[in-house]
């Protein structure tokens, strides 16, 4: 075993702090690799203050890893000492099951979750990417293209993929109108893949605040949805709304918004149930569906598009001595659009 240095919530009401645990040695078909930057993700926030009752404490957070090989087992061939590569919000799934569909594996029975979850021996609780160097099958690792930089990378191991995987699912390209709910650090995400696409985007915020951000960003159009005009002047508008925020909100007059045979899907996760009536969906063979993340193969496709379209996220980097304050701001929407963590400055 290798000594890991990190930060960890103990417990739902304290903050985070120093933690020294342990990794395993890499097996013949490991990776180890050195974390040089951690996105913050508001999923990091909902676990370790215990929001979605699942807690297992300590919880070393972090599923959007960036770094490079240190080592590597025996029967590793994808990767050398010295690539640059990426961990997302995943680290082994049920590889046994004879249902096992790789490319749907995040919504397959056994998924393993970067953290906050236990090791396929059933014993080993998994921590994330707030620490030095983790360990990780071979298959579970991603290449990072060589034109991308680390840290705004980061941040496309879940946000980039959370946005990606409904794009390319519901066919997001030219002739489509999609609308992006949100300009966040989801939703700036998509503004962007979306465009690449070959899209006509647009931004459906609470406020003109950000206006500036999405147009530049690639929007086509920006619109309040604080301004009851949008919902009659955008009626029956859309392909594809994308919704990345975690608020109540009137699903119905959202759905008002889509075309004939169109689809709104969440990837923002509300904690409250969605009250939808029923006539919002059936006049205009509308659906509300959901999504994830991605498959492990759709992730390593989504960076390489963003490779070929010099996609990286908008981010502002911390040392993590200021993680518990980026949490807070992260709550108040104070923040533009993603928080990483430079990992260096855990030898500070």
């Amino acid at each position: 075993m290798a000594l890991a240095r990190g930060y960890a919530a103990t417990d739902a009401s304290k903050p985070l702090a120093p933690f020294t645990f342990e990794r395993r040695e890499p097996n013949a078909d490991d990776v180890a690799i050195s974390i040089q930057y951690c996105g913050v993700c508001h999923s990091d926030i909902h676990t370790v203050r215990n929001e979605w009752k699942n807690a297992v404490y300590p919880i070393v957070p972090g599923h959007e890893i960036v770094g490079v090989v240190t080592a590597v087992g025996s029967d590793v061939t994808k990767f050398k000492v010295g690539d640059k590569v990426g961990v997302g919000c995943f680290v082994d799934s049920c590889v046994g099951c004879a249902s096992r569909d790789l490319d749907n594996e995040q919504y397959m029975p056994g998924l393993v979750q970067t953290y906050n979850s236990v090791e396929a021996d059933g014993k080993t609780a998994t921590q994330g990417g707030y620490s030095d160097h983790i360990v990780v099958k071979e298959g579970y690792v991603l290449s990072i293209p060589d034109n991308l930089p680390l840290d705004a990378t980061a941040p496309l191991l879940c946000a980039g993929i959370t946005l990606y995987s409904p794009l390319r699912h519901w066919n997001a390209g030219p002739g489509k109108k999609v609308a992006i709910l949100g300009m966040g650090g989801l939703g700036h995400m998509g503004v962007k893949i979306a465009h690449a696409m070959g899209a006509e985007v647009t931004v459906l915020s609470h406020s003109l605040s950000k206006k500036e951000d999405g147009l530049k960003l690639g929007a086509d159009h920006y619109y309040a949805t604080s301004d009851a005009e949008t919902f009659t002047k955008l009626a029956g508008s859309f392909d594809l709304i994308i919704c990345t925020v975690g608020v109540a909100i009137d699903w119905n007059a959202y759905l008002g918004l889509l075309k004939v045979d169109g689809s709104m899907v969440i990837v923002g996760a509300p904690e409250d149930a969605i009250p939808v009536h029923a006539f919002s969906l059936i006049p205009g063979r509308r659906s509300l569906s959901g999504s994830m993340i991605g498959s492990i193969k759709e992730t390593q496709e989504m960076l390489d598009f963003c490779g070929k379209h010099d996609i990286v996220s908008e981010i502002e980097t911390i040392g993590i001595q200021e993680i518990n304050e980026a949490y807070e701001r992260v709550l108040k929407s104070d923040v533009r659009y993603r928080f990483v963590i430079d990992m260096a400055s855990l030898a500070a």
